[in-house]
């Protein structure tokens, strides 16, 4: 298979800038490589990469109250929140729930477990059900809760660890989605060498770079990509700190990187900053970056995003509560169900989409398998 055969032909570059922001040299020297040899994009068959998702029908819920548990940055974060709070504004609009009967809540930086059981056993007592919350790291809460509370429906976008009858896991294929903004970046280098920064080293960020890598290797074998990680597993400032992601992406771009793809949160803010400074490329996450009203001042140098439809699954979500059969939600919001995909905000890739399309193609085919975890090679 196509990703196989270029894993093991290219050297990842894993630097993990805690606290300097700084980089580890890449192997071979010099700044810029040149340009990739670049492989020719799979070929599929014709209507390959067309999703196989059918929208469901819209359900009343205007008899729900829906409370929304916002991971750290909450609203504005311009990335993963916002992405939940578009799906319940959505469900607003669309599924006749009134915003009086909406709650929300935000996470503090490394609060501790006691605080997150607090914020949801404030919805529950408030009468909310069902309650989503936005975030692997309300797991260990949500898991107590859950259980003293079983008559509340819960869901959790993230995370498939609670194994409760009223906890709905809402979990992606971010690996897939990556995988074709990695190929985009590779595409698009002009040095053959790129950038990934991550907001804190722990499991769900790592499926990020992994597909981000194995996606730029499927295009150019030889291309060296930069990993850089904000803060270590269980220190969630990494997610929060703009002046760290500036910092670390600048390190990035000065070792030769033109092209960088943050999975960082509101820190992906400072990551924008910094490119722009060098007259170089980003890659969002999460949302349509390009179109969010507060990174309007760095919008020209996103070229693509990673979309990761947390909003599709909050809103789907919702409506299946309002419907009462949460069987027709997906297991994983991949590919096919539109769960995950690139943004063309800004045609800033539109001559590459006919390439991008394929891979997608070839992945919802089965052809090309991506990777979850990053490769040791």
């Amino acid at each position: 298979m196509l990703a196989a055969a270029v894993l093991t032909s290219a050297l990842v570059v894993v630097g993990c800038a805690r606290d300097t922001g700084t980089t580890q040299p890449s192997a071979g020297g010099g700044t810029n490589a040149g340009a990739c040899a670049k492989n020719a994009a799979p070929q599929v068959p014709a209507g390959g990469a067309a999703n196989s998702a059918a929208p469901l029908p819209n359900a009343d819920a205007s008899g729900l109250k829906v409370g929304l548990a916002f991971d750290i940055g909450g609203r504005g974060d311009a990335s993963f929140n916002d992405a939940a709070g578009a799906g319940l504004d959505r469900a607003i609009s669309e599924l006749g729930l009134m915003k009086q009967n909406t709650k929300e809540l935000t996470a503090a930086p490394n609060e501790s477990e006691d605080a997150a059981a607090t914020r949801l056993r404030q919805l529950v007592s408030e009468g909310y059900s069902p309650i989503i919350t936005v975030g692997f790291k309300y797991a260990t809460a949500l898991k107590t809760v859950a259980a003293e509370s079983p008559n509340t429906k819960f869901a959790i976008v993230d995370d498939n660890s609670v194994e409760l009858p009223n906890v709905t896991p809402l979990v992606f294929a971010e690996e897939q989605g990556s995988f074709l903004v990695g190929a985009a970046a590779a595409l698009k280098t002009q040095t053959c060498k790129i950038g990934f920064v991550g907001g804190v080293e722990q499991p769900l960020i790592q499926k990020f770079q992994a597909g981000y890598v194995q996606g730029a290797k499927a295009v150019a074998p030889d291309i060296q990509v930069d990993v850089d990680y904000l803060t270590p597993a269980g220190d969630f400032t990494g997610f929060s700190d703009p002046a760290k992601g500036q910092v670390v992406a600048t390190g990035q771009l000065d070792g030769g990187a033109d092209v960088i793809y943050h999975a960082a949160g509101a820190s992906g803010q400072g990551v924008f900053q910094a490119v722009k400074a060098a007259g170089k490329s980003a890659i969002g996450v999460d949302s349509d970056q390009y179109n969010i009203p507060g990174l309007a001042d760095v919008k020209d140098v996103i070229i693509t995003s990673m979309l990761k439809r947390v909003d599709v699954a909050v809103f789907d979500y919702i409506n299946a509560s309002a419907a009462g059969n949460l069987t027709t939600l997906p297991k994983v919001f991949d590919l096919k169900v539109d769960g995950v995909g690139y943004a063309t905000s800004g045609g800033k890739v539109d001559d590459i989409a006919a390439q991008l399309d394929a891979y997608k193609a070839a992945i919802i085919s089965g052809a090309i398998t991506v990777n979850s975890t990053p490769s040791s090679s």
